[in-house]
């Protein structure tokens, strides 16, 4: 077998080598029914168990209240950005939106298009470089909802805390869901990608407190409603059947674990190995401020452009894949998600001091 490199990527990311071993076999012939995983029936009695399955371990990993329904959708979480506030908003009604980074402004551009938004805080003149404190912004009264990103994956901010308020919640938590433990009772509305921390790329869990179902205007499509999907328990149309077998392996392979307490503590001494590299050196500068760093995309810079160059590509030659920034912000990025090992890490670590003491 080709070594495996360690893949920093911000997505799809890295998952663990036993699933993919085992997704691979299920793929040509699924619990040796003769026929692969991705030929069966949606609506198969062998497919409703693992979609069942699938779901139950969400349930149980995140505490998901029974007041709340959860639909595996596609689209990416790009068409939450729409989805939202075409469900939750409306003509005449106001949204409140936290700006920081380049998810919360696109979700923002959809929303004006459904109602009014109001911009409470924005962090783009510092080039998001961190996230609200609670004393930071105001809610307005007539607001709808709250809406934020908990993880920003280009900028590599995190909300280390989630907002206080009495308003309907709805967050973006694509790169840090199951990352940490969360009370999903605080939240009207969670959506997150699965080709992060959950999975591979081509479905959205959404999970949603059942009354908020019946706000939706009456002149939305009717694959844009999440009650057409709601009701039908994601099976309206075709789920992406082999992305929910997918999440399913990866929510035993958490579970197993240890659940969120486990991965929570995995997470945090991982991100602190990186964060106390960079700290540690003149040579490297961290992008997040201090009290918004995430523990799931790690941002840093180099002196010079040439520099950083220089560090992806040495570091890509030794199987450290995947550490060029996004072009806001330059530099690297180190997205060390649930699956990513710590011994990863390590090597990366161990690489960025050789680096800077030969180059610095």
């Amino acid at each position: 077998m080709t070594d495996r490199i360690y893949n920093f990527s911000p997505g799809p990311a890295t998952l663990p080598y036993d699933i993919l071993i085992q997704a691979a076999k299920d793929i040509v012939n699924f619990n040796d029914k003769g026929i692969g995983l991705i030929e069966m029936s949606h609506r198969s009695k062998e497919f409703i168990q693992v979609f069942d399955e699938c779901e139950a371990l969400l349930r149980e990993l995140l505490s998901i209240p029974q007041n709340y329904k959860v639909l595996f959708l596609q689209g990416g979480a790009s068409m939450q950005f729409a989805m939202v506030p075409m469900n939750l908003l409306g003509p005449g009604k106001t949204a409140c939106y936290l700006n920081t980074g380049t998810w919360a402004k696109k979700a923002i551009k959809e929303a004006k298009l459904f109602g009014t938004v109001d911009v409470a805080f924005s962090s783009e003149s510092t080039n998001f470089d961190r996230v609200p404190a609670p004393g930071d912004y105001m809610i307005p009264a007539e607001a709808e909802y709250l809406y934020f990103v908990s993880n920003n994956t280009i900028f590599g901010t995190q909300f280390q805390s989630m907002p206080e308020t009495d308003k309907v919640m709805v967050c973006d938590m694509s790169s840090d869901i199951l990352s940490r433990r969360i009370d999903v009772s605080r939240f009207g509305l969670i959506f997150a990608g699965a080709q992060k921390n959950m999975g591979p790329a081509g479905c959205t869990v959404v999970i949603i407190r059942e009354d908020l179902l019946a706000r939706a205007p009456e002149n939305i499509p009717t694959m844009l409603r999440y009650k057409t999907h709601a009701d039908k328990d994601s099976m309206f149309n075709t789920p992406p059947c082999f992305a929910i077998y997918a999440i399913g392996l990866v929510l035993k392979w958490l579970k197993n674990t240890g659940g969120l307490t486990a991965i929570e503590k995995m997470n945090q001494d991982k991100a602190a190995l990186l964060y106390q590299a960079i700290d540690n050196s003149s040579f490297y500068k961290g992008h997040a401020q201090k009290d918004s760093r995430s523990m799931m995309n790690i941002t840093f810079n180099l002196p010079t452009p040439d520099l950083e160059a220089k560090f992806v590509h040495e570091a890509t030659a030794l199987s450290l894949d995947g550490l060029k920034g996004h072009r806001s912000v330059g530099g690297c990025r180190a997205s060390i998600y649930n699956a990513f090992p710590r011994e990863g890490v390590e090597k990366l670590v161990h690489f960025m001091e050789e680096f800077a003491k030969h180059n610095g």
